[in-house]
């Protein structure tokens, strides 16, 4: 993944490109290794997939529908999403969501492998990759993703954690509509696409970012045009050169990570950013939802 240590001028192409990337990952954990051993994806794909599997049962159709049945499901979500989250996220989320439905319907249903404890294990591996990578870079792959990125800011429980429990329903419904092996298999493929998730967007983890420029006015107005956070501001000096510049000190979500660094260096090229882990906050940290309000408010 590209690194986010460094300013790129074009931030909505490398967005759209990640999008592709995560897209291709998840169409293609679905395509090659979960719908061909009958091992169900997290979220409202996994709903595709019953659905699908249950029109093929009754001879409504002879094909593989997930991918209609996606785009389908994710319209009411991307809704909450416009709603809720931002249309920023939720249009880049929305994209990605229809990316991964059209390659699910262009992309061979292809079995990769007979070994359906294979199939699930990287199944859920790609599905990770491409749900974490997505949620990163400040969108997802749409979904029961959406819910669970609106459950997290409201609940402060992990990403992956409430993905895992939204989607035992699936578990159920597999279980007892198609067989209990499929059921077992999608709890093996879940968790593993939850620890994925949990170990690319930490959104939940606080870090504490020390930033070193020389352009102190033109850093703080960048962040706080992004970014509602306190920023405490140091005088320092250089060790090397003996020039003065100005540290500045904030704390943020990982998930705010990227959004940090993009306005930072794009307004300071020459700017230092030291990321330091962070135990816990006493005192005011803003949610999303009150960075919003704010935002609103400020408006008015």
């Amino acid at each position: 993944m590209a690194t986010l240590t460094r300013y790129d001028d074009h931030d909505t192409l490398r967005r759209l490109g990640v999008a592709v990337v995560s897209a291709l990952l998840t169409a293609i954990a679905l395509n090659f290794f979960l719908t061909p051993a009958r091992v169900f994806q997290a979220g409202a794909t996994g709903v595709a997939q019953l659905i699908s599997i249950f029109l093929q049962a009754i001879g409504v159709t002879h094909h593989d529908v997930t991918g209609w049945f996606n785009l389908l499901l994710n319209l009411p979500l991307a809704y909450l999403g416009w709603r809720k989250l931002g249309r920023g996220f939720t249009a880049f989320s929305f994209l990605n969501t229809v990316m991964i439905s059209v390659l699910a319907i262009l992309l061979p249903v292809h079995a990769l492998s007979t070994n359906p404890l294979m199939n699930a294990i990287f199944g859920g591996v790609l599905t990770g990759a491409g749900v974490g990578i997505a949620l990163r870079f400040g969108f997802s792959t749409g979904g029961l993703d959406i819910l669970s990125m609106y459950l997290a800011k409201t609940t402060r429980r992990t990403v992956g954690a409430l993905l895992f429990t939204i989607n035992f329903a699936i578990v159920l419904v597999a279980g007892f509509g198609v067989q209990w092996e499929s059921a077992l298999y999608t709890i093996i493929s879940i968790y593993c696409m939850t620890r994925v998730v949990d170990a690319i967007h930490t959104s939940n983890q606080k870090i504490t970012a020390m930033i070193v420029t020389e352009k102190q006015d033109a850093v703080v107005a960048a962040v706080r045009a992004r970014l509602i956070r306190g920023i405490t501001v140091m005088p320092s000096r250089g060790g090397f050169l003996g020039r003065p510049n100005t540290t500045l000190m904030i704390v943020i979500t990982r998930y705010e990570l990227y959004d940090l660094t993009q306005a930072t260096l794009e307004a300071d090229h020459a700017a230092f950013i030291d990321i330091l882990n962070t135990v816990d906050v006493v005192g005011e940290f803003l949610t999303s939802e009150q960075q919003d309000a704010k935002r609103k408010a400020a408006l008015k």
